[in-house]
């Protein structure tokens, strides 16, 4: 695997409402919990419904200066499970899309 779950912050820091963002050969990526906001102190009873986005894009933008039509994303659950999902998703992208981001 190219892009390693090691790499990314654990799955507690995106309950503080931040996005870890990479890039890795000419294609970008975010991952975030969405909503994005800072649930930490929040009781897990008391929160709403939240997933993992995972989200890639070709450079050199960054994800703010990114037209979203050229962004493609995907949700997972907010646990272990979903963030190694999410990051195998992102080296999927990278791989079936190759051609997108070396240009």
């Amino acid at each position: 695997m190219a892009i390693e779950v090691s790499s990314f912050f654990n799955l507690m820091h995106y309950e503080y409402g931040e996005a870890y963002f990479g890039s890795y050969k000419g294609m970008r990526y975010r991952l975030a919990r969405e909503p994005l906001e800072n649930v930490k102190f929040v009781p897990v009873d008391q929160r709403g419904p939240a997933t993992l986005m995972a989200t890639v894009w070709p450079e050199p933008n960054s994800y703010a200066h990114t037209d979203k039509s050229l962004m493609t994303s995907e949700n997972f659950e907010v646990s272990q499970e979903g963030l190694e999902q999410a990051v195998q998703w992102i080296n999927d992208q990278y791989t079936s899309r190759e051609s997108e981001w070396t240009k």
